[in-house]
């Protein structure tokens, strides 16, 4: 077994070209990002939560602290208005770092909040976004359950008419960091009649009566785990839905693109990690003389990793630029996720090859990451699923 060389690695620094297309607040998001996560989560911390299953309340305060919790929001609310593009340089620069800090940040910001400011009534708008941006109310998305999971229309979450409100009774499984969340959007069938049109979603206080909540063990993302959560008559004022009754499908649609974009995103972060943690033990270990790096097999493998990294860049910053044009780009949404997801694990795996048995002992972070990004082609849909879309996007 190798011996330990070093565990805290800096990153690589950013080129001209890594740089190309950003403009100067972009450029300052990245070295910002990276300069505040050194300080509020070094690795050392890192793999105390991960052992713990602990959430990073130390680094996202000092992200909502920056003022990144309001980065996409709009200034009507407290937020930053940010494009979409700024967003994927922030969780691209998370996820450098750590991808729990990009995972800590995404389901109050994006999978809760978003579908707040992209759907919400103006009543729950003025009343929960300026907290959301402040960093003073975390949100969580349930939509799985046990029977439904990539057949979102599916779902037996029940929401029954009780006075001046709804009764919600059902059961949601996998439920990212919900177990620090506030607030939950609660995907739930107010028709049982119909699919997509009986769908509304509900901005549920996650101290509810009648709400439980179990954690779930998982092989990796242990920072922000899932949760399976027990609806038992539920009560959510009637003011608390987001959107109308049986409309929720198209909003959810809309929170659910936004989410693939970012999960793309996080994917080319976990890229650069796995690429500058390998190239710095490579070049640190030495057999037959000289540094490991030399040989032209790891070579070749730190080439297929940067391959991957640039060619999942190109179409997360296009996919971005797309959105912000207001296009809706659901084949390249679905493109850029199992790209993504599917690259950040192929990284991982070459990491792992070059480091050898270093890479596979708990005394470096590579085995962490292994664990982290292997769930990226299942969660947010799928990837085999994405790949029904593309060849229905193709129409076969």
């Amino acid at each position: 077994m190798a011996s330990s060389c070093s565990t805290d690695v800096g990153l690589r620094p950013m080129t001209t070209l890594d740089d190309f297309g950003l403009t100067e607040e972009q450029k300052l998001i990245r070295r910002n990002v990276a300069e505040l996560l050194a300080r509020a989560l070094p690795l050392e911390e890192v793999r105390r939560l991960d052992a713990a299953s602990e959430f990073p309340v130390a680094a996202f305060d000092a992200l909502a602290a920056a003022g990144y919790m309001a980065l996409p929001y709009d200034p009507a609310y407290g937020g930053m208005g940010g494009s979409r593009k700024d967003l994927v340089v922030l969780v691209e620069a998370l996820a450098r770092h750590y991808s729990g800090a990009s995972s800590c940040y995404l389901p109050t910001v994006i999978y809760g909040g978003m579908h707040l400011q992209l759907t919400a009534g103006e009543h729950l708008r003025r009343r929960y976004l300026p907290a959301i941006c402040a960093g003073q109310l975390k949100a969580a998305f349930a939509l799985s359950e046990p029977d439904t999971g990539s057949d979102a229309s599916g779902i037996k979450t029940r929401a029954t008419r009780d006075g001046n409100g709804y009764r919600l009774s059902g059961q949601k499984l996998y439920i990212s960091a919900a177990h620090v969340a506030d607030y939950l959007v609660v995907v739930a069938k107010t028709d049982s009649e119909a699919r997509h049109k009986g769908v509304t979603l509900f901005w549920v206080d996650a101290r509810a009566s009648g709400l439980t909540m179990k954690p779930l063990e998982t092989l990796g993302r242990r920072t922000t785990h899932p949760n399976e959560i027990f609806f038992d008559d539920v009560f959510v004022p009637a003011d608390h839905v987001i959107g109308e009754e049986n409309r929720g499908w198209s909003g959810l649609m809309k929170g659910l693109n936004l989410e693939r974009l970012c999960l793309a995103a996080q994917a080319c972060g976990n890229m650069h990690f796995a690429i500058e943690y390998a190239k710095a033990y490579a070049i640190e270990r030495r057999q037959f003389g000289q540094p490991i790096s030399k040989f032209q097999a790891v070579q070749h493998k730190f080439a297929d990793m940067r391959i991957l990294l640039k060619t999942t860049q190109a179409l997360v910053y296009r996919l971005a630029d797309m959105l912000d044009a207001g296009l809706d780009p659901v084949e390249e949404t679905a493109i850029a996720k199992i790209q993504g997801t599917d690259g950040e694990f192929r990284c991982a795996h070459l990491a792992m090859e070059i480091m050898g048995g270093a890479g596979y002992t708990m005394a470096h972070d590579i085995q962490r990451l292994f664990r982290d990004v292997r769930v990226g082609s299942i969660g947010g849909g799928t990837n085999d699923i994405h790949r029904n879309t593309i060849a229905k996007m193709m129409g076969l």
